[in-house]
């Protein structure tokens, strides 16, 4: 499911290590440019020196994603030895129970499916979270998913002001829950507990086995914990880059 959902907006090319994922048309995107290591490194050198010269040519800063970094000590210590900044990032796999959380009704509170007449009202909300990219990603993120017919995109009005979306990334039975984002001036009034319940509404309604998240942080863990969903494991990659910041400044804003 994660190499679908990576397919709808970036190229892939295999390696004997793993993999390179690439898209030009959004050079800051992490998550669409980056080197996927899967497997054992054998000659990080030779590796390191690869995804140097494939993204530097493209002029967009080297990253390496690591799978299972405490089985890569060889790699960690080339990356280091050539100036790579690197963090290890906790990320719970959260998996619903299959109960569509209660809350009281509000009439205050409408939601409604993206189209093409509200669509920029959701592309406001989105571009003003800097934890998912902000405008320089999400503008054309925002597109490229609105345009794929995996993603259901939906906006919440509060008192008919556009202050909540979130959407539903499907892949075949499999559906997953992504950019969840509530404009900074309607938070701590719940109302993404209503769009994460419209949501289980629409995943129950349209038949899919499994409903997933993957929260940023043990916070955002804790807090889709209140809404039915239960951790099913812990990853912990690594996150190795030649410039920029790491996820975990961008996820603090």
């Amino acid at each position: 499911m994660e190499f679908a959902y990576l397919a709808t907006f970036t190229t892939r090319t295999d390696r004997d290590w793993g993999f390179l994922f690439l898209n030009e048309n959004q050079p800051v995107y992490y998550d669409a440019n980056h080197a996927h290591i899967r497997k054992e490194v054998n000659h990080p050198e030779k590796v390191v020196d690869e995804v140097i010269s494939f993204y530097q040519a493209k002029k967009i800063i080297p990253r390496f994603y690591i799978y299972n970094p405490a089985e890569q000590p060889d790699l960690l210590r080339e990356l280091r030895s050539r100036g790579f900044g690197y963090e290890e990032l906790a990320t719970p796999v959260q998996l619903w129970e299959q109960k569509v959380v209660k809350l009281d009704e509000n009439e205050f509170i409408t939601i409604e499916e993206v189209t093409e007449a509200n669509y920029h009202e959701v592309l406001e909300i989105e571009c003003s979270i800097k934890e998912i990219g902000g405008r320089e990603v999400r503008e054309k993120a925002l597109k490229d998913e609105f345009e794929h017919p995996a993603y259901q995109h939906f906006l919440l009005r509060y008192k008919g002001v556009a202050c909540s979306t979130a959407c539903i990334f499907a892949h075949g039975k499999q559906a997953r829950m992504e950019s969840v984002a509530t404009l900074e001036g309607y938070r701590g009034k719940g109302l993404i507990g209503y769009i994460i319940q419209h949501i289980q509404q629409e995943v129950e309604k349209q038949g899919f086995e499994n409903l997933w998240v993957f929260p940023i942080n043990e916070r955002v863990e804790k807090f889709y914990s209140r809404y039915g969903f239960d951790t099913v494991m812990s990853l912990t990659p690594g996150h190795a880059f030649l410039g920029g910041k790491s996820i975990t400044e961008l996820q603090n804003g």
